[in-house]
């Protein structure tokens, strides 16, 4: 079992906004997700490259990429990269904003290619084999999330060499994992997608599937820190969890039932602050 991580994640000031907030563009929640979100899991990140020892000669595929942070810690050890993302183009432009700037000479830009669709896109025809494919949205939240990562990683593996890692991630359990007790409580009054609690086996499960032999795994903490209510539910709506609840029902009251499931998580000088273990499994590709 790797050992636990306890980097902390720092907490970003953001702006309370004047009056009611009306409802987010998608533009919009990618930029909450790029500027609040997406860093709570650095310390994850972290904990699989140096396990893994990224660095140059490494050959990246980012399941999921998103505004491409994950890529572009793993750019900073000098590994090559491809990221691929199908739900969200506005998350993959901002993830080309931070890997491909146009205004970055040729010569000083990141071995970075990104793709919008299914992670077959990715092949290329002279492209040498993946030597490591990263899962990092966490699964064992939403039910059909298991299956979801099964059917990406068919269309993935086959573009891994032989003995390449494979990264999976799971949320972490009730007990240990505050965030998902506080999406969960937001989520009853809006009956948003089926929520379920994760399973201990989860992730060997997945490999199974994917016909992956695994080959170690791990937790890390990774708490989530805000600099208060209002950025917490931005940064948690960003996820897309609760996507459904809110087009289904009354947008403002899912914002609403947000904010109070986070209250027993504020700190007395505003801040929020929840603790969380998240579990990663490493296979390979036989």
């Amino acid at each position: 079992m790797g050992r636990l991580s306890m980097t902390p994640t720092l907490v970003r000031q953001h702006l309370p906004q004047a009056g009611p907030s009306p409802r987010a563009d998608r533009g919009a929640r990618a930029r909450d997700w790029s500027e609040i979100q997406e860093r709570m899991l650095v310390p994850l990140y972290e904990a699989v490259y140096e396990r893994l020892e990224v660095g140059p000669g490494t050959r990246v595929l980012g399941l999921g990429c998103g505004s491409g942070l994950a890529l572009l810690m793993a750019a900073s050890r000098g590994a090559a990269l491809t990221g691929v993302e199908s739900a969200s183009p506005e998350r993959l432009a901002l993830a080309r904003e931070r890997l491909l700037p146009e205004g970055r000479p040729a010569r000083a830009r990141t071995d970075a290619r990104l793709v919008q669709g299914a992670p077959g896109e990715a092949a290329g025809a002279r492209s040498p084999a993946y030597t490591l494919v990263t899962a990092f949205e966490p699964i064992g939240a939403l039910a059909g999330d298991a299956e979801r990562l099964t059917a990406s990683l068919a269309a993935a593996v086959p573009l891994a060499r032989r003995g390449a890692a494979v990264v999976l991630v799971g949320w972490g359990a009730p007990g240990r994992c505050a965030t998902t007790a506080v999406l969960r409580a937001a989520a009853r009054e809006n009956e948003p997608p089926r929520w379920r609690p994760p399973l201990r086996d989860d992730l060997e499960r997945v490999a199974e599937r994917a016909g992956l032999a695994p080959d170690g795994s791990g937790r890390v903490a990774c708490p989530f820190g805000y600099a208060g209510v209002d950025s917490a539910v931005r940064g948690l709506l960003s996820t897309g969890l609760f996507d459904e609840a809110a087009a289904g029902t009354d947008a403002a009251q899912v914002d609403k039932e947000l904010a109070e499931a986070l209250h027993p998580y504020q700190r007395r000088d505003g801040t929020v602050w929840m603790p969380n273990v998240f579990r990663y499994l490493v296979a390979r590709v036989p």
